[in-house]
């Protein structure tokens, strides 16, 4: 009989050693064994749907360095607890495994991540890429890879819109770079051409290619971790035996694969977290700017129906304000903190970067100031709280005489009030538009570094950018914008249906924006 040990107790007893990165307390380290320094040593990241056999398949990995054989009848687990469901993710965080056993002639990290996919819904898969981007930033993190590991189930010989989803979710996070670094690993295979092959060939996913012009992939039947009985220990023998060589072939291809630098994958995460940070920010900032021009719509009318100046007057007028107010956040939000602006009043990341207690590494910031604030602020004139601003309206009574106080102590004549009121219309207007070109190059950025450019995540926006260029009149801009849209529209049919779906409408985020300011 089979027996499962917990952690890892192997022959000669290799300790595992538990750890939680310095700077993320969500991302945790678990070293087996001493390293090796003579020993070369690969860098693997694995991804894939909930329940597609990740965690047994990274268990067989150390089971095979540590030269576990049929007849020990023993099996290591080191990813989790012996009968735990495996159809759910079993942890919110990323594992990194740094293997190091005498009986290994190499080293290995693998880097695990939860399941895409997973019944929390969309936003729980957005918490991915966020951690990935702290995972390679990070000084004691990993900031150079030798392959993605992308783990299929066989049976997915034929992708539906939620498999179409989780692959392009997966292949977004990375940068153009890391494309031969792809390499399929199908699990719950037990020989013979796998389903999955034509499914992931026909749905165009980048990653390496062989010598037949197919995905590089190995096969893995999942099936070493089983228990059994006395009357199936042949087949379970011949299992093992189709795991130890898909293992050989595996580790081997890995032997001649290029390393590749993190650094254009960060680039492409930061990008990404800039992009969702100055679409949010964007929202905020129409809805802000169009009740300021309510205001000082009203404010106008009201000094246009007086002929003069020192004539006496009284108007209710609908005054824009902020307010400061706890964050009621949603259960799959990483924290109950936000980034703002104490300068410019505004939210300037949230949610997102949960993580940072400096706030100069928070993914807005570039060159120590904030990509996404009116004034560009450096990051020291920022917060984290748990607070947010939210643009309120309070009927408010005005005189002549407040109106000119608002301005000036000694305005003279009307016309200077009101050109002073368009002259605040107009700054609202340049802040709108500035954060639309900071978008704007967002995309462009993605499209020229991104493996993926045109995922889903991106074309969540582009009907607010579009129309928010179209103001610009820029015709150019506005066509590539359109060529990207309709590119996107062909690439993520299936994902965006599946995407819409979980997350009941909340994906147009533009619509969403309009109803906000319609209410106020």
């Amino acid at each position: 009989m089979l027996v499962h040990v917990p952690a890892v107790e192997a022959k000669e007893k290799h300790a595992a050693k538990h750890s939680i990165l310095s700077e993320n307390p969500t991302i945790k380290r678990k070293t087996i064994g001493e390293e090796d320094a003579v020993k070369t040593q690969k860098t693997i990241l694995m991804v894939g749907k909930t329940g597609s056999g990740k965690s047994t398949l990274i268990n067989a990995m150390v089971n095979y360095m540590l030269g576990v054989k049929p007849e020990d009848k023993v099996w290591f687990n080191i990813t989790g607890e012996e009968g735990q469901n495996q159809t759910v993710s079993q942890t919110e965080q990323i594992t990194v495994y740094d293997v190091f056993v005498k009986e290994s002639p190499n080293s290995l990290t693998i880097i695990d991540t939860p399941g895409f996919g997973d019944t929390r819904g969309v936003k729980f898969d957005e918490r991915i890429s966020e951690s990935l981007l702290s995972l390679c930033r990070i000084e004691d993190g990993v900031h150079e890879i030798d392959a993605v590991c992308l783990v299929v189930n066989t049976s997915e010989n034929r992708l539906s819109e939620k498999e179409h989803y989780i692959f392009n979710a997966v292949v977004s996070l990375f940068g153009k770079d890391i494309e031969k670094n792809i390499v399929l690993l199908i699990t719950h295979c037990c020989g013979g051409r796998p389903g999955a092959l034509q499914a992931i060939t026909a749905a165009k996913i980048p990653c390496a290619l062989n010598k037949k012009n197919q995905p590089v992939h190995f096969k893995f039947d999942n099936w070493q971790d089983q228990t059994y009985d006395e009357k199936d220990e042949k087949d379970y023998k011949h299992a093992w035996e189709r795991g130890e060589k898909s293992m050989k072939d595996f580790l081997k291809y890995l032997e001649t694969m290029e390393r590749r630098n993190l650094k254009m994958t960060e680039g492409v995460l930061r990008k990404r977290e800039q992009l969702k940070a100055c679409f949010n920010n964007l929202l905020e900032r129409v809805q802000w700017t169009e009740l300021k021009q309510e205001e000082l719509k009203q404010k106008k009318d009201a000094l246009e129906k007086f002929k003069k100046k020192d004539e006496d007057f009284e108007v209710e007028i609908d005054e824009v304000y902020k307010e400061k107010v706890p964050i009621n956040p949603r259960w799959w939000h990483w924290s109950k903190k936000a980034t703002c602006c104490t300068v410019c009043e505004e939210n300037c990341h949230y949610p997102g970067c949960w993580w940072v207690k400096d706030l100069s590494w928070c993914s807005v910031m570039e060159d120590g100031n904030c990509t996404v604030c009116t004034n560009k602020c450096h990051y020291t004139q920022h917060v984290k709280e748990r607070t947010i601003y939210v643009s309120k309206t309070r009927k408010v009574k005005k005189t002549m005489e407040d109106l000119k106080k608002e301005y000036e102590k000694d305005l003279g004549e009307k016309e200077s009030v009101v050109a002073k009121l368009q002259d605040e219309i107009i700054k609202a207007e340049k802040g709108k538009i500035r954060l639309v070109e900071e978008a704007y190059q967002c995309i462009i950025t993605l499209e020229e570094t991104a493996l993926q450019p045109d995922s889903y995540s991106t074309l969540l926006h582009l009907d607010l950018l579009i129309e928010k260029i179209g103001e610009t009149e820029d015709e150019e801009r506005i066509q590539k914008l359109i060529d990207i849209k309709r590119r996107a529209n062909e690439v993520n049919r299936r994902a965006m249906t599946y995407y819409r779906a979980m997350s009941q409408g909340t994906h147009d985020i533009w619509q969403t924006g309009k109803t906000l300011i319609k209410n106020k």
